[in-house]
């Protein structure tokens, strides 16, 4: 049976939730390797509309093993709400697993998160302020707090303090904060350890376990390929990697493992937060895209910035995630917006065209997108299931984005609801 990966190939928001809902339905076990709850799955299960952050989509499904792996950091009072929100809702936890060695946000990251974006000014990343990154920065300092250190109390408080006495130095001293009460953060985050133990499992064990039984796994990633920490807009990206690569380094398995890779886009771009994008649409047609789409943050609810199809962006997912397959979603925004842009390659400001995305930010910001005009379509799609009912103006579309991204489009989304998808593969 395969184990797939299903990843984002823009800079989030592709509709993954989506499409993991679907093959997460096929599953016997779902996994999540990277990010912590600064991102934000939006699930339509039956005419109900679930917001996960960190727990795998896999959980609607109570008889599938839902795993949460090493390159994961969890907010710890964060995750207890997600997980009373699911309980609320009478959906059974019993099936998931937290892998001992990822890593605890703590109070003194998102105090950090929120003071370093405020030192920087108009120079500010966009974070969503929730720690994520100042937890991760632990991680690789060698400094950080693990969820096996969470549900052993001694040695948490022994970590903990030393940890949050040095945070208070940095937080008063380097930024003029309010030093925080480490006492009470340790004796509030015992009792959060004790709720979360009967959830601590080797997810690395797990997993290959369940790949040799022959079990059908599903990797899903958080956020998207151009948010990477190695591969994405730098500085502008998450602190982790939401490429396909990431996925065997956050849960401990071989590439070896991985049989399917599919690749989330939407049938336009959009974006969160500041750095460039070439075929952003700051006019009516953007704001339309914008409103259809419903293109409001999952986590945050920010308003996100809409533009055209980009295949240069496409054509380095595919490079870099070595895509299978692309789910293409929300192609029905598009209807009645008229005659539609693909962005093909970029101009630099000297006048060089490039095909494939740049490495640095400053080639980037002076691009300009050079398109080509795809014929529009006024139909409503919403209520197509095959390829064959879908609208001339539609299936050319879609052959084009696959011509141009080299890569065959597999799924089709056509509305938000789990039903609203043709699958051609």
């Amino acid at each position: 049976m395969p184990s797939s990966i299903v990843i984002g190939t823009q800079w989030g928001d592709e509709g993954k939730g989506k499409v993991i809902d679907i093959l997460a339905s096929q599953a016997e076990v779902v996994v999540r390797s990277q990010g912590g709850n600064n991102a934000g799955h939006t699930v339509v299960n039956n005419g109900v509309t679930y917001k996960l952050h960190v727990i795998p989509s896999g959980i609607l499904y109570p008889d599938t093993l839902c795993l949460i792996g090493a390159g994961v950091v969890i907010d710890p009072k964060s995750f207890l709400q997600e997980l009373k929100t699911l309980t609320d809702k009478n959906i059974s936890t019993k099936n998931l697993k937290i892998d001992p060695r990822t890593h605890v946000v703590m109070p003194w990251h998102i105090v950090l998160d929120g003071l370093s974006e405020e030192f920087r000014g108009s120079s500010d990343i966009g974070t969503t302020k929730r720690g994520i990154g100042p937890s991760y920065m632990d991680k690789y300092e060698r400094s950080g707090i693990r969820m096996y250190d969470l549900i052993h109390p001694e040695i948490f408080k022994e970590k903990a303090a030393a940890s949050g006495r040095l945070k208070n130095e940095i937080i008063t001293k380097v930024y003029g904060g309010e030093a925080l009460n480490i006492d009470e953060i340790i004796t509030e985050y015992i009792e959060y350890g004790k709720q979360l133990a009967p959830f601590v499992d080797d997810v690395s064990v797990l997993c290959y376990e369940a790949h040799k039984a022959g079990k059908t796994i599903m990797f899903e990633g958080a956020q998207a390929t151009l948010l990477d920490i190695d591969f994405g807009t730098y500085p502008y990206v998450t602190s982790s990697h939401p490429v396909s690569g990431g996925v065997c380094v956050g849960t401990g398995v071989g590439p070896k493992m991985i049989d399917r890779i599919i690749g989330v886009a939407k049938a336009y771009t959009t974006r969160v937060g500041k750095g460039p994008f070439p075929t952003e649409l700051n006019d009516e047609i953007g704001e339309k895209i914008r409103n259809v789409g419903g293109e409001f943050g999952t986590t945050t609810g920010r308003p996100r910035r809409t533009g055209w199809f980009d295949a240069v962006i496409l054509r380095h997912s595919v490079r870099v995630n070595g895509l299978d397959g692309i789910a293409l979603n929300k192609l029905d925004t598009l209807s009645g917006l008229g005659d539609l842009k693909v962005c093909t390659a970029y101009r630099k400001p000297d006048g060089t065209v490039i095909e494939h995305f740049p490495a640095a930010l400053e080639d980037l910001d002076g691009c300009e997108p050079i398109y080509e005009t795809v014929k529009g379509f006024d139909e409503d799609i919403s209520g197509c299931r095959t390829f064959d009912e879908l609208p001339e103006a539609c299936k050319a579309y879609i052959k084009r984005v696959e011509e141009l991204c080299e890569c065959p489009v597999t799924m089709i989304g056509v509305g938000p609801d789990r039903a609203q998808i043709i699958i051609r593969d």
